[in-house]
C-alpha cells in the first residue's frame, strides 16, 4: 500500500474538491464546479494536484469519487423521461403518499408533486400477496403490449414496482425481460433489486428515482471514464455511496440512487476517522460547504445510519415534506445553509436564508461574476471573517463593495439598517438555523449535545463552527487538517462496502431459526458479491442488523446482531437485544405485546483503516501573529481587533486567543472572543472555552 497514489474527488454545489495522497503526503485544491460538464472541473483539479505532487495522471493507482449530481437532478427535476409500471390499483401510490401531514395546522398545505405525473404511470394485472404467493399471474402478452406503448411514447427509462415484489420478484423479472427484448435502448430498474423492502410508497419512489437519474448518471460516469483514460489514467475508479462505503463504477451506474448522499457521507467518514484519532465517543459532525450544511451524530467513532431519508424537502426542511428514498444511508440532517445560500426579507420583515443558492454560477455577489443577491459569503466578508485578497488561496479575489451593495439593497433598505448590521443579521439567522437543526436532530435521537465534541470541515464550516458551539453549549471544537476538502479526504478513508436489505415479516412468536439463517446467508452473499467486484482478494467482514418493533407500532428500531446471533438465531436472544435498545431509546419496555421483525440487513465491508491515537499536547507558547484585522464578534455584537495567524506556521502546542482568524488556502477558522485554540501534533486545531 505504500506505493499507492490515490485521488479523492468531491463535486459540490459550488466547488469541486480534489485531494491526492502519495507516500504519506497530501495535496489538495478547490476549483469551481462546472455544471454543464462536471468532469471538466475534475480534470482541472487532478492536473493541479498532480503538478503539486510532481507526478502525472498516469501514476494514479486509485480514484474515489463522490458527487451531488444525483441529488441535484432529483431536486431540480432534470432526469430522464421515465415511466413507472406497477400493479393495477396502485398507480397513484407515489402521489397519495402516506396519511402523514408534515404541517398539520396548515389548511392550505401543498404536497410535493411526484417525480412522475399520472400519465407516465402504467399498470399491469398481477397480484402477489403479503406472503409472496401469486394470487393473479402476470400475462406476458399484456407486458409485451405495454412495451409497445412505452416505445411509442419515447421513454428513456422505466421503473418497475409491483406490490409485494420484495417477497417474490418473479413478475418484476418478467417485465424487465420483456422490456429488454423489445426495447434494448431503454434502461430498466426493478424495485426488488433497488430497494427490496416493505412499504410500497417508499419502495416505488426509490425505484422511480433510480430510473429517473440512471441515464444521466450512466452518461456522466461513462464520459468521466473516457476523459480520464484520455488523460492517461488507467487505474480503477470507485464511487462513494450514501451508506459510507465505496462501490464499483459499474454498480454505481446500475444503482445511481445509492449516490444521492455520497458527498456528505464522505464527510461523516472523515469525522469518524478524526474521532478515532482522539478517542472521542460522542461527536457532532458539522459539514458546511457552498450550498448546504450537514450535521451528523457519530457515536463510538461510527456514524449513525438509517434506511430511509428525504431529498428536496419543500416546507422549511420539515420531515415528511420531501421525497423519501429507501436505501442504506448515513443519518444526517441537511439544510440549505452554505456559503452561497441567498438571503431575502420575507413578508413578515424577517431575514430568511436559503434554500436557494448562488452556487458557482454566478456565485455570491463578492465573486464579481454577476451575482446581485447577498449570500452568506457576502456577510462573512463584510464582517471581516474573510480576506478579500486571499480567498481560495488567492485564486478568487473578492469584491467587498459588491457585498455591501447587495446587503444594503436586499436587506438594509427593507429593514432600515446599514450593510454591516444587515450582514450581522444574516449571519445570526444562518447560524441559528444550523444550531436549531442540530438541537432537533439531537432530541430526535435522545442525545444531549453538551456532552459532544464538534468536528468542523467543509469550506464554510470553520467560519461558523465557533459561533455554533457558543449557541449549542458545546465546549470543544476540532478543525482537522484539510478541513476545506474534508469530504474528499473522507472518500480515501472509507472501506469498500455494500449493504443488502430485504423485508421478510416475522413475529417472535413464530420464530423460524432455519429460515432466518438461510435469509441472512443469502443477504451476506449478495453484499459480499458487490464488495468482491471492488477488491477480489480483500478480507470482508459482515455486519448484521434487524429492524424490530412491538406489534401495532408503525416504525422499527435497528438491532445489531453479532456473528453468533446471525449463525445461531435464538428468539429469546433477539427479544433481549430489542428490549435493551428499546428501553435505552424510550425509557421503558411494553409488557404483553408480541415483537415483530420487518427488515433484515447485512453489510459486507473491508476492515476499517487502522487509526493511531494522537498524543494530545498541552498549551504552550503563543503562535506568531501575522497581522491584525477588524472582525465582528457576534456574541459581543461589536467589531474587535482580531489577530490573524497562519495555520501552516502554527507549531504543535502553540496557541491562539480569540478573537482571531486562523487562515489557510482552503478555509479560515474564526476564533470567537470566548475561545482559545491549540495546535495538536497531527495538525488539528483544538478549540476550547477560555479558562
Amino acid at each position: 500500500m505504500a506505493s499507492t497514489i490515490r485521488l479523492g474527488v468531491d463535486i459540490g454545489g459550488t466547488f469541486t474538491d480534489v485531494v491526492l495522497e502519495k507516500g504519506g503526503e497530501s495535496f489538495s485544491t478547490k476549483v469551481l464546479t462546472t455544471y454543464a460538464a462536471p468532469e471538466n472541473a475534475i480534470i482541472d483539479g487532478m492536473h493541479q494536484v498532480c503538478t503539486k505532487a510532481g507526478i502525472t495522471p498516469a501514476d494514479l493507482t486509485q480514484i474515489i469519487h463522490g458527487t451531488t449530481l444525483a441529488t441535484n437532478a432529483l431536486i431540480e427535476r432534470r432526469g430522464a423521461k421515465t415511466a413507472l409500471i406497477t400493479t393495477q390499483g396502485f398507480r397513484d401510490v407515489i402521489e397519495m403518499r402516506t396519511e402523514s401531514r408534515f404541517e398539520q395546522y396548515d389548511l392550505n398545505l401543498n404536497l410535493p408533486e411526484p417525480l412522475l405525473p399520472r400519465q407516465m404511470r402504467y399498470t399491469v394485472e398481477e397480484r402477489v400477496d403479503a406472503t409472496g404467493a401469486v394470487l393473479h399471474p402476470l400475462d406476458r402478452a399484456e407486458v409485451e403490449a405495454l412495451a409497445d406503448r412505452i416505445a411509442e411514447a419515447g421513454y428513456e427509462s422505466v421503473a418497475v414496482g409491483l406490490i409485494h415484489s420484495y417477497l417474490n420478484d418473479a413478475h418484476e423479472r418478467m417485465v424487465r425481460e420483456v422490456l429488454e427484448e423489445k426495447l434494448p435502448g431503454v434502461m430498466v430498474s426493478i424495485s426488488s433489486e433497488v430497494s427490496p423492502q416493505m412499504r410500497e410508497y417508499e419502495r416505488f419512489n426509490t425505484v422511480v428515482a433510480n430510473a429517473y437519474i440512471k441515464p444521466l448518471m450512466k452518461s456522466y460516469l461513462g464520459r468521466l471514464e473516457g476523459r480520464l483514460q484520455g488523460e492517461g489514467v488507467s487505474c480503477n475508479i470507485f464511487l462513494m455511496h450514501s451508506g459510507g462505503g465505496i462501490i464499483s463504477i459499474e454498480s454505481a451506474a446500475e444503482f445511481p440512487v445509492r449516490l444521492v448522499e455520497s458527498g456528505p457521507a464522505g464527510g461523516a467518514v472523515f469525522a469518524a476517522n478524526i474521532a478515532a484519532r482522539y478517542g472521542l465517543d460522542k461527536v457532532l459532525s458539522f459539514d458546511m460547504g457552498g450550498t448546504t450544511a450537514k450535521i451528523c451524530l457519530i457515536k463510538n467513532q461510527t456514524p449513525k445510519t438509517s434506511r430511509v431519508f428525504e431529498v428536496a424537502r419543500t416546507y422549511r426542511f420539515k420531515k415528511g415534506s420531501g421525497m423519501p428514498i429507501s436505501i442504506p444511508v448515513i443519518d444526517m440532517v441537511e439544510i440549505g445553509a452554505g456559503g452561497g445560500s441567498l438571503a431575502h426579507v420575507d413578508a413578515m420583515r424577517q431575514i430568511r436564508v436559503g434554500p436557494e443558492s448562488a452556487g458557482s454560477e454566478p456565485g455570491p455577489a463578492c465573486y464579481g461574476r454577476g451575482g446581485a443577491k447577498p449570500a452568506v459569503t457576502d456577510a462573512d466578508l463584510v464582517l471581516g471573517k474573510l480576506d478579500a485578497d486571499n480567498f481560495a488561496g488567492g485564486s478568487i479575489r473578492l469584491e467587498t463593495g459588491n457585498s455591501e451593495t447587495a446587503l444594503s439593497q436586499a436587506i438594509g433598505q427593507e429593514l432600515d439598517m446599514d450593510a454591516a448590521t444587515a450582514a450581522f443579521g444574516l449571519a445570526e439567522v444562518v447560524d441559528e438555523n444550523m444550531a436549531n437543526a442540530a438541537r432537533v436532530h439531537a432530541v430526535e435521537n435522545g442525545e444531549d449535545l453538551s456532552d459532544y465534541t464538534m468536528i468542523a470541515f467543509g469550506g464554510a464550516a470553520p467560519l461558523h463552527a465557533g459561533r455554533l458551539c457558543e449557541k449549542l453549549g458545546v465546549e470543544r471544537l476540532l478543525v482537522p487538517p484539510g478541513a476545506g476538502v474534508g469530504s474528499a479526504i473522507g472518500f480515501l478513508r472509507a472501506p469498500f462496502s455494500f449493504e443488502a436489505n430485504r423485508s421478510v415479516y416475522m413475529k417472535l412468536s413464530d420464530f423460524n431459526a432455519g429460515r432466518i439463517k438461510t435469509l441472512l446467508a443469502e443477504l451476506r452473499d449478495e453484499a459480499t458479491g458487490f464488495v468482491r467486484n471492488c477488491d477480489a482478494g480483500a478480507e470482508i467482514l459482515s455486519e448484521y442488523k434487524v429492524y424490530m418493533r412491538y406489534s401495532g407500532q408503525g416504525w422499527e428500531i435497528p438491532i445489531v446482531l453479532d456473528e453468533t446471533d446471525a449463525l445461531n438465531p435464538d428468539a429469546a436472544r433477539f427479544e433481549a437485544l430489542f428490549e435493551a435498545d428499546y428501553a435505552k431509546l424510550f425509557g421503558r419496555t411494553v409488557e404483553g405485546l408480541d415483537i415483530e421483525i420487518t427488515v433484515w440487513s447485512v453489510n459486507a465491508t473491508t476492515p476499517p483503516e487502522a487509526v493511531a491515537r494522537t498524543a494530545e499536547q498541552s498549551p504552550g507558547a503563543a503562535a506568531d501573529v501575522a497581522l491584525t484585522r477588524r472582525m465582528f464578534d457576534p456574541a459581543l455584537a461589536e467589531y474587535c481587533e482580531a489577530d490573524v495567524v497562519l495555520r501552516a506556521q502554527m507549531a504543535p502546542g502553540q496557541t491562539a486567543q480569540g478573537p482571531a482568524a486562523i487562515t489557510e488556502d482552503e478555509t479560515t477558522i474564526i476564533l470567537p472572543a470566548s475561545r482559545r485554540a491549540i495546535c495538536q501534533p497531527d495538525g488539528c486545531i483544538d478549540i476550547t472555552v477560555k479558562g
